[in-house]
């Protein structure tokens, strides 16, 4: 009897629990709320989203300059000439000093980084830290003692598939950007970018350059770093992916306490969607197979030592 009564108490919690989460959200009860504008929330946004320039040499290699005998028949310098490669993203002002972060793969190799505001202003930066594992990297204004404008985190973890949010960043190198849209999608995985796969999805419109841009929220918080998309045509077909801000925000710890790398705890395990295939193989019962991950430990893990 009393453990009926203790399910049934479970069952009630969990159905209150959810409606809680969702009470401070609304559905526009008139024509008039659909006319209200995102304004006061880009503006007091946007001075905070840069744009990431970064440059790096690369030698134009031509395989037919490798061979000794080649170049000296023709007459060809030994040396190869070299160009300069540029790449172009985003990124969110995170600390009034000038620490900015992005995507990793935004400044990978880079030579030099400089950052651009809302106001057309531009420093060069430099690179404090990368992840290569999140594709996230924090960068640092030079010799400034300006204090800049910042955005705080939202907690990534209260977001709900529905909200609506703001991509803000610079698409094609056009300039500073804010598209709109919903969360669509919540704790996705298996996207292929990162080794720590847990992305926010969205259908803001998202393009090559908005890389490392600013998702916010409906009270001008970051709620994630836009990191990539899902496109045929190389363009926004409503399915981008951002980083959560919460795992954001330990990238940032970690270049703020003077680290050079993330330190993470390595568990040694892998989940695994369980497939029909593998519940049969098991032998799972409905409720297991609806739990949905297998757990697989890794040779040198602390999984498989415990």
């Amino acid at each position: 009897m009393m453990l009926i009564r203790s399910l049934a108490v479970l069952l009630i919690s969990a159905a209150v629990a959810t409606p809680a989460l969702a009470q401070d959200r609304r559905v526009p009860s008139s024509a008039a709320e659909l006319k209200l504008s995102y304004a006061p929330i880009v503006q007091r946004v946007q001075p905070a989203v840069v744009n990431v320039y970064a440059a790096k040499t690369v030698q134009n290699r031509n395989p037919l300059l490798d061979d000794p005998i080649f170049r000296r028949f023709f007459g060809v310098p030994g040396q190869q000439p070299e160009q300069m490669q540029r790449s172009l993203g985003s990124g969110v002002m995170v600390d009034p000093s000038g620490l900015v972060v992005t995507n990793n793969h935004v400044i990978e190799g880079a030579d030099q980084v400089k950052i651009s505001l809302a106001d057309k202003r531009e420093f060069e930066a430099e690179i404090v830290l990368k992840d290569s594992r999140t594709d996230l990297a924090v960068l640092r204004v030079k010799d400034t003692k300006e204090k800049f404008a910042t955005l705080d985190f939202a907690n990534s973890d209260e977001l709900l598939v529905g909200d609506v949010v703001l991509a803000i960043g610079n698409p094609f190198g056009v300039g500073q950007t804010v598209t709109h849209g919903i969360i669509s999608a919540l704790a996705r995985t298996q996207v292929g970018i990162t080794d720590y796969q847990f992305f926010i999805q969205t259908d803001a419109a998202i393009n090559p350059g908005n890389s490392g841009g600013a998702l916010v929220d409906m009270t001008g918080r970051l709620a994630g770093i836009n990191t990539a998309i899902f496109s045929r045509s190389g363009g926004s077909q409503g399915i981008g992916f951002a980083i959560p801000a919460n795992m954001v925000r330990v990238v940032v710890a970690s270049a703020k306490s003077g680290g050079k790398a993330v330190k993470r705890p390595w568990l040694g395990a892998r989940l695994q969607a369980v497939t029909p295939e593998i519940a049969e193989t098991l032998g799972l019962e409905a409720a297991e197979r609806r739990a949905g991950r297998q757990c697989r430990a890794e040779q040198s893990g602390s999984a498989r030592r415990a």
